[in-house]
């Protein structure tokens, strides 16, 4: 009996000191951690205007110090409501879109990073839905038309390796989004359609991703729903104009 005491307090003894232990590893790379998420949603960001960052450089070949000088050189970021209206105090970077989605749609806020490079404005704007198995999400780059794309970044939480995720890790899908518009001829909103079969609409579609229908049609009802949540902002940018 005795023994048995002593192996259940050796063990009593080895749980809280490996819980002190990892508790104390947490604080200590607490600071670290942070900074690394926050770089590596900012270069998310910029994957959607990579094709105009300066000097023609690629995202992945940016140090953590030419991202932070991008961010605060190149971009304004602005915190709106679902009218369009800036919120005092809020930046972009602030805004979870995870958690901005549990929200009552009105009550939600959206992130907006307002890219300017060579006397050229593009509006980066974000989107999340849902893919097959979990949360899919994005980040589209508009011309200053507020139509036309000039470029798109897809990622996601747990999509299938060669099917669904690949709205991420196949470059080809993402780049088909240069140049295609949100809005017709007649400035009637079309957002953007992830066509299996094929894209019919040069203008409005782009291939689907082959086996992976269900995210395919994710996307594009987190396209249609999420880019049409900018249009009251749009609105007003566009009255100013």
């Amino acid at each position: 009996m005795n023994s048995t005491n002593k192996v259940i307090g050796f063990i009593l003894i080895m749980t809280v000191f490996v819980a002190v232990l990892l508790t104390g590893l947490r604080e200590v790379t607490k600071e670290k951690a942070a900074l690394n998420e926050e770089l590596f949603n900012k270069r998310a960001i910029l994957m959607a205007v990579e094709s105009h960052l300066p000097d023609g450089k690629k995202v992945k070949d940016l140090s953590d110090a030419d991202v932070g000088s991008i961010f605060a050189s190149n971009i304004e970021q602005l915190g709106l409501n679902m009218k369009g209206e800036a919120v005092e105090g809020v930046l972009a970077e602030d805004i979870d879109m995870a958690k901005e989605r549990k929200k009552p749609e009105a009550d939600r806020l959206l992130p907006l990073y307002i890219y300017t490079e060579g006397g050229e404005t593009f509006y980066i704007i974000s989107v999340r839905g849902n893919g097959l198995w979990d949360e899919i999400w994005g980040n589209i780059a508009l011309e200053s038309d507020l139509s036309t794309v000039t470029g798109a970044a897809f990622d996601h939480k747990g999509e299938t390796p060669g099917l669904g995720a690949e709205i991420k890790d196949n470059v080809s899908f993402s780049a088909q989004f240069a140049g295609k518009e949100i809005y017709d001829d007649n400035g009637n909103y079309t957002s953007i359609v992830v066509r299996k079969g094929g894209a019919k609409d040069v203008r409005h579609d782009v291939d689907g991703i082959s086996g992976a229908t269900v995210t395919s049609d994710g996307v594009t009802e987190m396209l249609q729903r999420g880019i049409k949540y900018y249009e009251p902002y749009f609105a007003k940018l566009k009255s100013n104009i």
